[in-house]
C-alpha cells in the first residue's frame, strides 16, 4: 500500500475556490481502481495551506490515475508543494 501525504500552498484568498475546483478530481480518484482514500482539505491554522492525503493499493494504480495529470489552471495556482510517497508494509487496527 502507498500513502501520499503532505501539503500545497496557494493564495489565502484563493484557497476555497481552489478546493471547490478540485471536487471533480477527488470524486474521480475515489472511484479509480486501487484508490483506498483521497482527500484534500483546508488546513485549520494556515490560510495558505491545503492538506493532501491519499491511499493507493499499488504504484500501478497510482500511476494510472496520475497519467490523467493536473489541470493547468490548478498547477499555476500552487505556490509550493511538500508531498511525499510512503510505502506501507503492514497495517493493523489500533
Amino acid at each position: 500500500m502507498l500513502i501520499i501525504a503532505g501539503h500545497i500552498t496557494v493564495d489565502p484568498e484563493d484557497r476555497e475556490d481552489y478546493l471547490r475546483g478540485c471536487a471533480d478530481i477527488v470524486e474521480q480518484a475515489r472511484k479509480a481502481e486501487g484508490c483506498l482514500d483521497f482527500s484534500l482539505s483546508a488546513d485549520l491554522v494556515d490560510p495558505e495551506r491545503i492538506d493532501i492525503y491519499e491511499r493507493w493499493e499499488s504504484d500501478a494504480h497510482l500511476a494510472t490515475f496520475r497519467a490523467e495529470g493536473v489541470f493547468e489552471d490548478q498547477a499555476s495556482r500552487i505556490h509550493s508543494a511538500s508531498v511525499y510517497k510512503y510505502r506501507v508494509s503492514g497495517v493493523e487496527a489500533p
